[in-house]
């Protein structure tokens, strides 16, 4: 009787272990997702703010920038333009964001939409442009999640 009790406990455990491996898969996923939602309202935050150093950090050195008029940065290029005032944001506001989770948990893929209000001009007006986009974020083993790529679209008015 005992050899039974312990082929059954053998088989259910056999059983669970792989819906207990997926369930923890599943939490490291969720957890990435979460952590990838909060970095991309920091680097919004951080281009609003012009928080160089945080841009620094969140862009890869191989990032490829691509606006909404579809011209393209790299990372130097596109630090510079803020730094320059051709990229200006005045507020971002997110719309919605949806994070898949690849490459164990290794690779993020964004697309999201938002809004960008431009900096008040001098006549006290401001341009609003809704945007459609994507992001890759890789996570280096040094550096954590850092964006790769940025793809907008400009949605009509």
């Amino acid at each position: 009787m005992n050899q039974v009790k312990k082929l059954a406990f053998l088989l259910a455990f056999g059983l669970a272990l792989p819906v207990l491996s997926f369930a923890q898969v599943s939490t490291d996923a969720q957890s990435v997702v979460k952590e990838i939602e909060a970095l991309e309202k920091q680097r919004f935050e951080a281009q609003v703010k012009k928080d160089y150093a945080f841009l620094e950090k969140a862009f890869s050195d191989d990032l490829v920038y691509t606006h909404g008029d579809g011209h393209q940065n790299n990372k130097a290029e596109y630090i510079q333009s803020i730094k320059d005032g051709k990229s200006q944001y005045g507020k971002i506001e997110v719309e919605a964001l949806n994070v898949r989770v690849y490459n164990d948990a290794k690779t993020a893929v964004v697309n999201g939409s938002i809004f960008i209000t431009s900096p008040v001009k001098p006549d006290g007006s401001t341009s609003i442009a809704h945007i459609k986009y994507v992001v890759v974020q890789i996570k280096d083993k040094k550096k954590g999640w850092q964006v790769v790529l940025w793809q907008a679209q400009k949605q009509a008015s």
